[in-house]
């Protein structure tokens, strides 16, 4: 059966259909990097027949999320229905991805649907492995234990800021890589700057627990942040990896690696707990023929390729690609995938190439972010023509209000506002 590719509005298609070669593009994942790489390509060809499998009915606005748990932004304007952000020339398959394959050119679903497709574009988004701390999921949301890493708790964590006037807060961060690995210490910060606003901060102790050896891996933005560490008072403790909670005695045991190599397992107490959690590639994409050697799509890091399936491509938190793992990555490399996926159909040599560009507002009190910009081995590249180290209010409003409202009406729709990437001489 093939199904009709234009819609009026996008609902899931018969649940029946089992598909041949119905469809020039599959995409895998409905998030970011999907709904916004099928707008750019139907935006260069219109009449490329694509299907969208993804199984949420609900989209996510995610890097508001740490404004959110900060008090400054509405959690209900960080989601919309998925039929309202799916391009209406595309079709939704809505299913569970379950195998992918490469040599028969189809997508499997997990109710035995199977997807063919003449090219693949991957980006399904990695998981939340929530599971890989013990005791974690029991006591999420409540007992103090908080995390904006999730849409129904980032709430939560204002909540516990607002009520917590003395004690102990903990926030940790998981090993990498993981999507925007600034936020647990954003987290931080705009807690931070509450307590230090309602006269509460000298009453709490703050703690920030990670995984790495430093407070950020780009060593440029390192010496700003330890400003407001020291002025939030808070204490950093290095290679400390959160491996259990126990929510309702409040205390949280962490395995932290001291320099001689030893791991010692340390119960923590806490009044209030912010976790980010460990996070992993999808298992049909860790389990296949796709991945690389740590689970993750391999691709080409600048044409996003596939080195071993040619017309399969991939973009976003899934891909292996050793860039930071944020929504401002994935909008340049919506434009080197589509660029490059065309090109590879229509037989021309790629000219687009991806620099590695990610980025990082460091929302650092409420009203100052620090906008870190960079690429590939951490090689600073602003935007704009201003020291980038330096926390500013311009930056402030361009994470908390324009970003938002750009994202839902511009970059879903295909619209690719800064967001050119290197061109071959």
């Amino acid at each position: 059966m093939q199904p009709s590719i234009r819609q009026e509005t996008a609902q899931p298609v018969d649940a029946a259909c089992n598909w041949s070669d119905a469809f020039d593009v599959v995409i895998i994942g409905g998030g970011s990097a999907g709904i916004g790489v099928t707008a750019s390509l139907l935006r260069r060809r219109p009449s490329l027949r694509i299907a969208i499998i993804e199984p949420s009915d609900r989209h996510y606005y995610q890097p508001a999320w740490t404004l959110v748990g900060g008090g400054v932004f509405d959690v209900t304007k960080t989601v919309q229905p998925m039929a309202d952000v799916i391009p209406e020339k595309a079709q939704w398959v809505r299913g569970v991805a379950r195998r992918v394959d490469a040599v028969g050119n189809f997508v499997e679903l997990e109710d035995g649907r199977q997807v063919g497709y003449q090219q693949l574009i991957v980006c399904p988004g990695l998981r939340l492995a929530w599971e890989r701390i013990e005791g974690l999921e029991e006591t999420l949301g409540k007992n103090g234990v908080t995390s904006n890493y999730r849409f129904d708790l980032a709430p939560y964590t204002w909540s516990l800021v607002q009520e917590l006037k003395g004690g102990k807060a903990l926030f940790t961060q998981p090993p990498m890589p993981i999507k925007c690995a600034g936020a647990p210490q954003k987290a931080m910060y705009l807690s931070c700057d509450e307590w230090l606003r309602a006269g509460r901060l000298n009453d709490i102790e703050v703690e920030f627990n990670t995984c790495a050896p430093v407070l950020f891996g780009v060593s440029a933005f390192v010496p700003p942040l330890m400003e407001y560490v020291k002025r939030y008072d808070a204490d950093l403790v290095f290679n400390s990896n959160l491996v259990r909670v126990d929510g309702e005695n409040r205390v949280a045991y962490f395995d932290v690696k001291h320099a001689s190599g030893e791991v010692e397992r340390v119960a923590k107490p806490f009044d209030m707990l912010h976790v980010a959690p460990p996070q992993v590639a999808p298992a049909f994409i860790a389990e296949s023929s796709l991945a690389d050697a740590a689970g993750w799509c391999e691709v080409d890091h600048t044409t996003l390729q596939h080195p071993r399936y040619p017309n399969i491509f991939g973009l976003g938190d899934a891909c292996s690609s050793p860039n930071a793992k944020t929504a401002a990555a994935v909008r340049k490399q919506i434009v080197v995938v589509a660029e490059n996926l065309l090109a590879a159909r229509e037989h021309r040599e790629f000219k687009t190439f991806y620099d590695g560009y990610g980025s990082c507002p460091l929302t650092v009190e409420r009203g100052k972010v620090i906008l870190a910009e960079f690429g590939f081995g951490g090689k600073l590249l602003p935007t704009f023509k201003l020291d980038p180290t330096v926390p500013r209010f311009l930056a402030w409003l361009l994470k908390a209000r324009f970003l938002p409202w750009f994202y839902w009406h511009g970059f879903l729709k295909g619209r690719e506002w800064l967001a050119g990437p290197g061109v071959a001489d």
